[in-house]
Formats: C-alpha cells, sequence, structure tokens
C-alpha cells in the first residue's frame, strides 16, 4: 500500500474507534447513577458512623456534578469499547506482521487484558478500605467535604495504575519471547522484583492500610514468578527445538 492508502486506512479505523467509544460514553452516561452511588457508598458510610451529613461528596461549582457524570462516562465507554479499537489498532497493523507475531500479539492480548481487568476490580474491592482508613484519621470536630473531581480522579487513577502493574509480567514474557531476556535472567532477579512490588504496593495504598499493601504486594509477586516460570518453560521447549533441528552444539 502506498503512504496515501495507508493514511486513508487509518483514518477508517480511527472513525470507528471514535464511532464505538461514542457509543460506549452514551451507555455509560445512561447508567452513570448506578456507578457513582457505588463509588460514593463509602462517603456515606463515613457519614453514617459520624451519625451526621457533614462528610459528603462536594460539587463546587455550577458544572461539576454534570462534569463527573462525562468523566465517568469517557473512562466506563473506554472499556466498553476497548474489544472495538483494540481490533481496529490490530487490523490496521496486522497485515505488516509475520504469522509468528501474529500469535505472539495474540497471546499478549489474550494475556493482558484480563489481568488489566482483573486489576482494576481490585483496585475498586481495596479502594472503600482505603478511603475509610483514611477517614478514620480526621480529628474529632472536622469535617470530610470530598471534592467530586478529586474524589473521582483517586479512584480512577487508583484502578488504573493497579491494573498496569498487573500487566508488567507480561511483558517479561514478551521479552523473553521475543529473546531479549532469558527465564534464568528474570527468575535471577527475583529479590529486586519483590523489592519493587513491595514499594509500588506501598505508594499505591495508604501507609497505614498494611492488609491491602500485602495484598497487592503478594499478587505482584506471584504474577512475576508466573511470568518467570513460563519464561523457563518457553526456553526449554526452545532448547528442545533448536537440539531437534540440529542448531545446538552435541553436549557429548
Amino acid at each position: 500500500m502506498s503512504l496515501g492508502a495507508h493514511l486513508v486506512e487509518l483514518r477508517k479505523r480511527l472513525m470507528f474507534a471514535a464511532l464505538a467509544l461514542l457509543v460506549g460514553m452514551v451507555i455509560a452516561f445512561l447508567v452513570a447513577d448506578p456507578i457513582i452511588s457505588f463509588i460514593t457508598e463509602p462517603v456515606r458510610i463515613i457519614a453514617d458512623k459520624r451519625g451526621d451529613d457533614f462528610s459528603a461528596l462536594n460539587f463546587g461549582t455550577v458544572t461539576a456534578a454534570f462534569d463527573m457524570r462525562m468523566r465517568i462516562a469517557f473512562s466506563i465507554g473506554i472499556f466498553l469499547s476497548a474489544p472495538v479499537w483494540l481490533w481496529q489498532i490490530w487490523a490496521f497493523i496486522m497485515p505488516g506482521l509475520t504469522r509468528k507475531e501474529v500469535r505472539y500479539t495474540i497471546g499478549f492480548v489474550v494475556a493482558a487484558v484480563p489481568l488489566f481487568f482483573a486489576g482494576c476490580y481490585l483496585g475498586v474491592m481495596i479502594m472503600p478500605h482505603i478511603i475509610e482508613l483514611m477517614w478514620s484519621f480526621t480529628p474529632a470536630g472536622a469535617t470530610n467535604l470530598y471534592s467530586a473531581q478529586e474524589y473521582y480522579d483517586f479512584i480512577f487513577k487508583l484502578m488504573i495504575v493497579i491494573g498496569i502493574s498487573f500487566v508488567l509480567p507480561v511483558f517479561l514474557v514478551a521479552l523473553n519471547l521475543a529473546g531479549v531476556m532469558s527465564g534464568r535472567a528474570i527468575l535471577k532477579g527475583w529479590r529486586v522484583a519483590i523489592i519493587i512490588a513491595t514499594v509500588f504496593a506501598a505508594l499505591a495504598t495508604p501507609a497505614a492500610d498494611v492488609v491491602s499493601m500485602l495484598m497487592l504486594a503478594g499478587i505482584l509477586i506471584v504474577l512475576f514468578f508466573a511470568a518467570a516460570g513460563l519464561s523457563l518453560i518457553f526456553d526449554r521447549r526452545k532448547r528442545k527445538r533448536d537440539e531437534a533441528s540440529g542448531l545446538l552444539p552435541d553436549p557429548a
């Protein structure tokens, strides 16, 4: 294809992806009320524990409530339309890939997408505990007026950060399949991986929430060792194929 044909193809793919995102945003906007009710449940729990109505979500401007709905619609729309825009990206780059690269790419997507959503789900699960824990440090007589924009940004960033962290082990396996890192080399870095996972979990969760920190760090460590184990298996299979084809010298 010529450069012009590639640009036309890219424009078509982008239009389909944008249309899918728009449809996803409309659907998410219509069901925003249950989502808002769910993410603000910790605030209502705090208000019930205080026995007053001072702990609440604060909309500081005239358009703040609408802005929050639009943020939720955009975020959820990206998730809902993910199969479509991922396919558009895949359909655009697939003609330039070899058959082997196509298999690796499909395997990467199949592994990465569920792990990403699993990380987001874990972020949603630990979010109420983080908010309640942070509320416990509020001094007596003070109120908790949470800015709606900052409150939503906190939840969304927590989900994204944890979701991406769950995908990182897949990158290690991809590097192994590409021949950049061996399984043995990945496994040798287990001490560093444990330190990084612990530090990341400590930064992603409040310092006083030890349970959430240990849970997140434990899951990341398990994923790292799973990635190292898979890489070792792939290395062993590759070595056997090379020996069968005579690419490796005879050990004798």
